[in-house]
């Protein structure tokens, strides 16, 4: 091919989607996404990660250099413990697409056990919030970050929702995806945090971050991609089948002859008079389009919606408390009756209402004809309800 002509086998080959090294069809998974941008964007995110899960927990962790790369499910999943804590916070306004944050059992009780200030936390729904409020935090800085130079107005996500799981079961973004890594350290051990978004979104981070794509580097490697091809043959595609007469928009064929006189198919010559597209005239033009699937979105399947059914008739356990105090074991054995317990909460304060004796809100007592009540007044967010138990 020294002589910048294509031979009729190599024609062949392109239509049949096989790779010739130096002229090649775009490849069926091709990266929209630039890592290296991303990577660069992650470094400078490190340090409000720490920032962020010191404030949270009082500890000193220290950032490693965190990483983006383009991977696959498999891939991940090596990566992987068997049971994983899976933090979904999907962006849903500007960028839309899977947005998935993933830490070991290990790291998540330990990020629990730091702000609860208690020894061993179990992986229940409130250790599981207070996960949720950490990535959140990180997520606030990301958006932060994304919508410094107004390329992504109103950028948001939905509200992040935790679930410890095994790793087979998380709703891993399809096809090839960005991973962020970002090592963290704390007394010599090193914790990891694993952040997936799907691939468009992807490419609109990149974007917004003014870098490029790097599938456009087609034309740089000496290869000819699809769209290329489809306009040296005069508007076909590679798939579409060279019969009936269409010519290379008179480009000479092997060994420099033209199609004019190159006998096709048959015998047939391609003497008919060339069109300024590429196409013989009289022949009609075909009417490509792009075909487009809609987006995949994630939801509930109904075997989950009926799970969460088969508990909804368990009962559990919920108590008002007026208030607490502390006393010594003397004053305690000095009670009597008609003995006053002063508790640390002021008249009219609204009293917490707990169930399996977490605090989940606040509210009034009211009397109900002769009996009492609480009417409930607020709802704590996740970070009250770790505030609670300090």
């Amino acid at each position: 091919m020294s002589d910048g002509t294509i031979s009729q086998s190599e024609i062949d080959a392109l239509l049949a989607g096989v790779d010739m090294g130096g002229i090649a069809s775009a490849p069926a998974s091709s990266v929209k996404f630039d890592t290296t941008v991303l990577g660069k964007f992650a470094d400078g995110l490190k340090d409000k990660l720490v920032n962020n899960l010191n404030t949270m927990t009082g500890a000193n962790f220290e950032a490693g250099a965190p990483t983006a790369e383009a991977t696959e499910r498999d891939q991940l999943l090596a990566k992987l413990p068997e049971m994983v804590v899976a933090v979904m916070a999907d962006f849903n306004t500007a960028l839309k697409g899977d947005h998935l944050f993933l830490l070991s059992p290990e790291f998540a009780q330990k990020l629990t056990g730091l702000i609860n200030k208690e020894e061993n936390a179990e992986l229940d729904d409130m250790a599981l919030s207070v996960i949720s409020e950490v990535v959140s935090q990180h997520t606030g800085s990301e958006i932060t970050d994304l919508s410094a130079d107004g390329k992504l107005p109103g950028l948001a996500s939905n509200p992040a929702e935790a679930v410890h799981v095994p790793k087979a079961m998380v709703r891993i973004p399809q096809g090839s995806f960005c991973l962020f890594t970002y090592p963290v350290t704390l007394d010599g051990q090193t914790y990891t945090l694993w952040e997936a978004v799907s691939d468009e979104v992807a490419h609109g981070m990149v974007t917004s971050l003014g870098g490029g794509s790097d599938s456009s580097a087609d034309s740089s490697t000496g290869t000819l991609s699809a769209a290329d091809l489809g306009s040296l043959m005069g508007g076909a595609t590679p798939q579409q089948p060279m019969g009936g007469g269409m010519a290379m928009g008179g480009m000479p064929m092997g060994g420099g002859m033209p199609m004019g006189g190159m006998p096709m198919g048959g015998g047939m010559g391609m003497q008919q008079p060339m069109m300024g597209g590429g196409m013989p005239m009289g022949m009609n033009t075909p009417n490509v389009q792009n075909l487009q699937f809609p987006n995949l979105v994630g939801g509930p399947t109904s075997q989950e919606q009926g799970n969460i059914g088969l508990i909804m008739d368990v009962n559990m356990e919920m108590t008002v408390e007026l208030g607490r105090t502390k006393k010594q074991i003397k004053e305690i054995l000095g009670m009597g009756e008609g003995t006053i317990i002063e508790l640390d909460k002021l008249a009219g304060e609204p009293v917490d209402i707990l169930v399996n004796h977490k605090a989940i809100a606040k509210g009034e007592v009211v009397v109900i004809d002769e009996n009492f009540g609480v009417r409930v007044t607020e709802i704590l967010s996740p970070m009250e309800r770790v505030s609670d138990l300090h």
